[in-house]
């Protein structure tokens, strides 16, 4: 057998190995407790500031308070624009773990139907500020608020907000003129104040609102709340509270705006009536009209596409961007041009053998009236609204004159201060022909520009005011829709407003004035059978605009066309003459001559303004001077 080993115990060896074990454990345990204890000092200092900010964010929420919108009034106090309490669904996606299906939920839950669907997925991507709530759905009933309250566990991020909504109680003869609020989009997002916009999700699109978004709005304030783990507030820690927008108090009279809608009688045109001494627009009405309301929470695809494709067009708002050739209302315009260029007299006379021809050419520019009027001075070619006259007159000015004159009174240009969307129309000149056609301007042209055809167009808001222009004997007050911001009155003369026109003899204006009275209380006049009866002396000049081209000793039938083919008719008058408080433009598609169908219309409207709202001068001398003049009413 081999030999046996007994293996000895090393005792100092096992106590080194045993000292080299605790200090290596003594090492490390050192050196982890440095490492925590300089991660809590890092931490508890170092980063104390970015970590208790953390912290309190978790417990302590800052949220935005939308101001409530201004209300919008006309000139008497009624209202036209207000808000009314509305619950909104809203989200704010960083508080979303699973957006895709959290919106699932939604869409079962506030049983919404298959077009709406696209749109309320599509409103939950939009690009919004970090912690901004989205608007997803405006306006739930009862049932989907309860729905959603039972399932709020659920639905982390997603709240039922109280909220004013927009609301036009006249919103069908109100639409173009107060225009609406919508949704803000992506593209307004980009451009709006963070801070003055925030948790706003509506914001003026059209017409009055978006013109006077600024003090309609407001100013965004704040709320500092403490929470609980699952996003409820406990307690509210501070308050900065908005600035509420300011009430806006308009020019426009309900009643007038009423009447006008009522007597275009859902036909297609426009009326617009102007206070000539203040500029103020008391009526502006666009027919057809639209509901507004269904615009502010988003219309849906199907009732929008209806609306586009009408062919009466009722989006469009006819009164500032209609394009109408002007007819024979622009006559009492170029007369004043003729005066103010010194091409003609009152007194200078014609003798019309029922057509005009230029020099050297033989084709004949006819008269309505196929024999003529004989001999014809200014007050009775505005009378008989003689085109031989103006034919003639416009001749001698040519389109360089005729252009710079007419524009005086704002044709060709945006003449209102506050009307959002306005169109300039068009006031033809040599360049402007040379610039779209590359062709030279032609005499024969100036003559159609002459009598309101031809390439002129104007808008009836810029007949309005040309004809408060005319009332005022060239003195120039722009139009304006406010009234008042807040407690602030719009002031008379504002910024930009045209130079006042001015004749060298002041009696031209008399002149002109006998003549558009003769119109309707002379015994040619062209619409004398409106202005039968009337209580006042008025003074107005009818128009009728062809649509298309006659050819050459082609008579116009009525009877033989289409109805959309059919001449407008177009009316202007002001009144009472010799003090004149309304001035009227009246617009009526497609309707046939303006004597028989637009002049009644501007009869009802100054009826309406003078009598009815008890506008009418009483003044004795003034009413001595009409009678001794030989003027009836």
């Amino acid at each position: 057998m081999p030999p046996r080993l007994d293996t000895l115990k090393n005792a100092r060896q096992e106590l080194r190995i045993f000292r080299f074990r605790a200090l290596l454990a003594l090492v490390v345990v050192v050196a982890l407790t440095a490492l925590l204890t300089g991660r809590l000092v890092y931490l508890q200092v170092v980063e104390h500031d970015r970590y208790s900010t953390r912290s309190e964010s978790n417990r302590v929420r800052v949220e935005p308070l939308p101001p409530t919108r201004g209300l919008i009034y006309d000139r008497h106090g009624v209202l036209l624009a207000e808000n009314r309490p509305t619950y909104n669904l809203t989200l704010v996606r960083e508080r979303v773990e699973d957006l895709g299906r959290t919106l699932e939920r939604l869409v079962s839950l506030l049983e919404l139907p298959e077009d709406d669907v696209e749109a309320f997925k599509r409103r939950s991507r939009q690009r919004q500020r970090p912690f901004q709530p989205a608007l997803l759905m405006s306006d739930l009933s009862q049932a989907q608020i309860a729905r959603l309250a039972v399932n709020r566990h659920r639905l982390p991020g997603v709240e039922v907000e109280a909220r004013l909504l927009r609301y036009y109680p006249e919103a069908r003869i109100m639409s173009h003129a107060l225009g609406y609020v919508g949704r803000i989009n992506a593209d307004e997002l980009e451009n709006l104040d963070a801070g003055r916009y925030a948790g706003t999700h509506f914001i003026g699109k059209t017409g009055i609102e978006r013109f006077y978004e600024k003090a309609l709005h407001g100013q965004a304030g704040l709320r500092k709340v403490e929470t609980n783990a699952r996003g409820r507030v406990l307690s509210e820690l501070g308050r900065q509270d908005p600035v509420p927008g300011r009430n806006l108090t308009l020019t426009l009279d309900t009643g007038l705006q009423q009447l006008a809608f009522d007597l275009l009688e859902d036909r297609r045109g426009s009326i617009v009536a102007i206070e000539p001494d203040s500029g103020e627009i008391l009526a502006m009405a666009s027919t057809p009209g639209f509901d507004s309301n269904r615009f502010v929470t988003g219309i849906d695809v199907e009732a929008y596409q209806a609306l586009q494709q009408d062919i009466d067009l009722p989006l469009f708002n006819r009164a500032i961007r209609g394009h109408y050739p002007s007819g024979s209302t622009i006559k009492p315009f170029v007369a004043v041009a003729g005066l103010r260029e010194g091409v003609i007299t009152p007194e200078k006379t014609i003798n019309d053998p029922g057509y005009f021809q230029l020099p050297n050419d033989s084709r004949r520019y006819r008269n309505w009236l196929r024999w003529g009027h004989g001999k014809v001075d200014m007050e009775r070619s505005l009378a008989v609204s003689n085109n031989t006259y103006y034919y003639s007159l416009a001749h001698d000015l040519g389109i360089d004159r005729l252009e710079r004159q007419l524009g005086a009174f704002g044709m060709g240009q945006r003449v209102a201060h506050d009307v959002q969307g306005e169109s300039p129309g068009l006031l033809p000149s040599r360049e402007w022909k040379r610039e779209r056609y590359n062709q030279s301007w032609y005499p024969g042209e100036t003559l159609s520009v002459g009598i309101g055809q031809g390439y002129l167009q104007i808008t009836p808001l810029q007949l309005a005011t040309a004809t408060a222009t005319l009332a005022n004997k060239g003195e120039w007050v722009k139009p304006r829709l406010a009234r008042k911001i807040g407690d602030e009155p719009l002031p008379r003369d504002l910024p930009d407003t045209p130079e006042d026109i001015e004749l060298d003899d002041p009696d031209g204006w008399n002149t002109v004035f006998n003549g558009m009275q003769k119109v309707l209380s002379g015994r040619e006049g062209t619409a004398r059978r409106a202005g039968k009866g009337l209580e006042y002396a008025m003074a107005g000049k009818s128009g009728t605009a062809q649509v298309f081209s006659l050819d050459k000793d082609e008579r116009y039938d009525a009877d033989e066309l289409a109805e959309r083919l059919r001449d407008h008719a177009l009316f202007i008058a002001f009144a009472p003459a010799d003090d004149p408080q309304i001035a009227v433009a009246v617009i009526v598609e497609n309707a046939g001559g303006g004597s028989s169908h637009a002049s009644p219309l501007a009869r009802e409207m100054t009826d309406a303004w003078l009598l009815d709202e008890g506008h009418l001068p009483d003044d004795d001398s003034a009413s001595e001077d009409r009678a001794s003049s030989g003027e009836e009413g």
